[in-house]
């Protein structure tokens, strides 16, 4: 049997493109169901804690965190790079898959660029407001002309933040947009109340489907694929400069670029493997979001763990190899000091429970698969706090030593932007299509990629 015959298919076989936008457009013009009004009820009151403790700051400022003269950034900062890495995978997804031509992208995109907005949506509250003096924010980073000769500072990599992440969010949700058009025109069609005539008529813009529409749908795609693709390795590698370009011991290192960018991959994919697991089972979407799906996934998530585990490796090696005692004693610290406990916790969560991925059973198993990937975002959050929190506390000079404990509001803050991201989700699920229907209607009449393999095998 060939390896062509073995792979799960992109779709379950039996469907037509009408019976496609029939199953698709149902999730979001049928009555809601009670489980989602419970979800939401939940994910909004998360976020009602982002906006008190957002109250509290405003008034008290970043004095209610657990940050202090050693520890300067604390898990705001380590919560933002958590939440710009988890929005890594929708681009990838969408722009990189669709150049190199990869239908089993059509079944996840949708909701993995849905995924990246809201993450940068829930990144954004950190950066705003660990500057303490928010009304200031704006003046001090905004990228306006430098007639002050000092600030903005454009050698920062804060600025560098603030053109990488705007840019980010920018083509993410023109991307996003765009790729909905065709769809917001079939629920405009399908639509039985004139509320939602009208709004997705509104959003669809005059689509019709004629040749010129899909001439420049599929170029304005192109386009935006392509600024898009660099995004991925540009976004997080000046993410990691933030620390790179210090000279604390365990952020100054060149290995931290690739390093963050492997990092937000797989930190990325195992959240949407996360949020599609379930979606696909409270829909009955199985038919769409199959094996084959969830299996690549776990192969990307098995690759970009193994570059991660590359990354902790060469910095024990170079931190042995430099010779340098400020390396040496970080990485000491870093593994037995106070602090060591979490650094265990890393390794297991991020090096050796995706080594299950390597065993097919497990590949196939929809419940081990969810499992690993909320111990990967689990392990992806503590290799943040590890990297920012351990490297900080104990620097060059030993009187100024001193340890880091998260307040309430800290957590808070955090609990708040998980409110905030699945609050967002919900909605996006009830009123948008979380599969591309007239993508899933191309593969229905066959998939390409297939018929070429199997011509010329």
């Amino acid at each position: 049997m060939s390896a062509n015959a073995e792979r799960p298919p992109v779709i379950a076989p039996g469907y037509t493109p009408a019976t496609v936008t029939d199953k698709i457009s149902a999730v979001v013009l049928n009555k809601t169901p009670k489980w989602w009004y419970v979800g939401f009820a939940i994910s909004f009151l998360a976020a009602q804690l982002l906006f008190i403790t957002m109250a509290k700051l405003l008034v008290l400022t970043v004095g209610i965190w657990g940050i202090n003269i050693p520890v300067a950034w604390g898990i705001d900062i380590v919560n933002f790079v958590w939440w710009i890495g988890i929005g890594h995978a929708g681009t990838l997804i969408s722009a990189i898959l669709l150049l190199l031509r990869q239908t089993w992208r059509t079944s996840i995109n949708r909701f993995a660029e849905a995924m990246t907005l809201f993450a940068v949506a829930a990144a954004a509250q950190f950066v705003l407001f660990h500057t303490g003096r928010q009304w200031l924010a704006v003046y001090w980073l905004f990228p306006y002309p430098n007639t002050m000769g000092l600030w903005p500072q454009f050698r920062s990599p804060l600025m560098w933040d603030v053109f990488a992440v705007s840019t980010y969010a920018t083509i993410s949700a023109l991307f996003w947009f765009v790729g909905l058009i065709p769809d917001l025109a079939t629920l405009r069609d399908r639509s039985k109340h004139w509320f939602g005539k009208i709004t997705y008529g509104m959003l669809a813009m005059g689509w019709r489907g004629s040749a010129r529409h899909w001439h420049n749908y599929e170029t304005a795609s192109l386009l935006l694929a392509g600024l898009a693709t660099p995004l991925v390795v540009s976004v997080h590698t000046i993410v990691s400069f933030d620390f790179a370009v210090g000279i604390i011991p365990g952020w100054h290192a060149t290995i931290f670029p690739p390093y963050f960018v492997a990092g937000a991959i797989y930190s990325g994919f195992a959240m949407v493997m996360t949020l599609s697991i379930p979606l696909r089972k409270v829909f009955g979407l199985e038919d769409f979001i199959t094996m084959r799906h969830l299996q690549n996934m776990a192969k990307i998530m098995l690759a970009t763990g193994l570059i991660v585990a590359y990354g902790y490796g060469i910095e024990l090696f170079m931190a042995w190899y430099s010779g340098n005692t400020f390396e040496t004693f970080m990485m000491k610290n870093r593994i037995l000091g106070p602090y060591g406990w979490i650094w265990g916790l890393l390794i297991l969560c991020n090096v050796l429970t995706p080594q299950f991925l390597w065993l097919r059973k497990v590949r196939n198993s929809v419940l081990g698969l969810f499992f690993i990937s909320i111990i990967v975002n689990i392990g992806m959050w503590l290799e943040r706090f590890v990297i920012i929190v351990t490297s900080l506390h104990r620097d060059f000079l030993p009187s100024s030593w001193g340890m880091y404990t998260p307040t309430v509001w800290d957590w808070s803050f955090f609990v708040g932007t998980l409110g905030l991201f699945f609050s967002l989700m919900f909605l996006f699920i009830r009123f948008l299509p979380v599969i591309s229907i007239f993508e899933m209607r191309t593969i229905a009449t066959g998939d390409p990629a297939d018929v070429k393999s199997k011509a010329h095998p």
